[in-house]
């Protein structure tokens, strides 16, 4: 059996779809089929019971995943040691995080770690927060910048900073003068929203959610700067951290909880490189120059 085979057996064990792991994995779904079917052939057991669309993952399935997860950790750690024994100032840090977050946040942890460690090279990695996680979890990088925090026992979190979040108007929209905007107002208003795989859209719904509205989406994206080119165009209004780009105005939410939490997360069990271990405790030493690990922000910390 091969390494991949044993990463894709972890992330299937993790999400019991095939669509869903083939989609994380960024490969075709009879690939992930044909691979867990030669597992299963060559443990002469069926990992998964098969149910309708869906898998799940058996008694054999589970005493598998504690095997794989040990494996893949122990040749891992044989390359971080090797790589040390080459180039003890050396190593890399695998990181994920969500695209918003590769415009200043994730440069600005970057720079402030470099001076004290000049050799750590970076290998950086953005998509959506579930891709991210899904990440860590099948051990693809070492350490993901995300929110919100997730709600995971194996997930180690440590907060960075909390940012306010805003009601984005059109220029000429009839609350765009307004000092704060209850919720609730928004229950005949049209939406432009995050993709639901998002974070900032995971908060929103919830949000939206204990205010009693259900929202009308009228369009939906993957990217934050397109959002507010919508809310510009008169599509809809959103929530979204500062600043407003042009053609908008940003209201305060009326309610309490409109901010977001981002955090540095890692694996709680598994192997990290010496490289993330010391980038990691660089990060929850020091924080995020200029701010506290849990600073409320205003727009133009953005």
């Amino acid at each position: 059996m091969t390494v991949d085979e044993l990463r894709w057996f972890l992330i299937l064990a993790e999400t019991e779809h095939v669509t869903d792991a083939a989609a994380v994995l960024h490969i075709t779904q009879p690939t992930l089929s044909r691979a867990i079917a030669r597992l299963e052939r060559r443990l002469g057991a069926p990992l998964f019971d098969r149910e309708s669309h869906r898998l799940r993952l058996n008694e054999y399935g589970e005493v598998f995943r504690t095997y794989a997860r040990r494996a893949l950790d122990e040749l891992a750690t044989g390359q971080d040691r090797i790589a040390a024994m080459l180039d003890p100032g050396c190593g890399t840090v695998s990181l994920a995080f969500p695209h918003s977050f590769g415009s200043w946040l994730v440069p600005e942890l970057i720079s402030a770690y470099r001076p004290s460690a000049p050799e750590t090279r970076f290998l950086l990695r953005s998509d959506s927060a579930d891709a991210v996680l899904a990440a860590l979890r099948e051990g693809s990088v070492d350490l993901i910048v995300t929110s919100p925090e997730p709600r995971a026992p194996d997930i180690e979190w440590f907060p960075l900073r909390t940012q306010r979040l805003w009601l984005a108007f059109p220029e000429q929209h009839p609350l765009a003068g307004r000092d704060s905007v209850a919720l609730a107002e928004l229950a005949r208003e049209q939406f432009v929203l995050l993709r639901p795989e998002f974070g900032l859209r995971q908060i929103t719904d919830r949000l939206l959610a204990a205010a009693g509205v259900r929202p009308d989406i009228a369009m939906e994206s993957t990217e934050l700067a397109t959002i507010g080119g919508l809310v510009a165009s008169g599509i809809g209004i959103a929530v979204l951290p500062g600043p407003a780009v042009a053609g908008t105005r940003l209201v305060r939410i009326g309610d309490s909880g409109a901010y977001r939490t981002i955090g540095l997360a890692w694996h709680g069990s598994r192997h990290t490189t010496g490289a993330a271990n010391r980038f990691r405790a660089f990060i929850t030493t020091h924080g995020v120059p200029g701010s506290g690990p849990a600073t409320l922000a205003d727009s133009s910390d953005v």
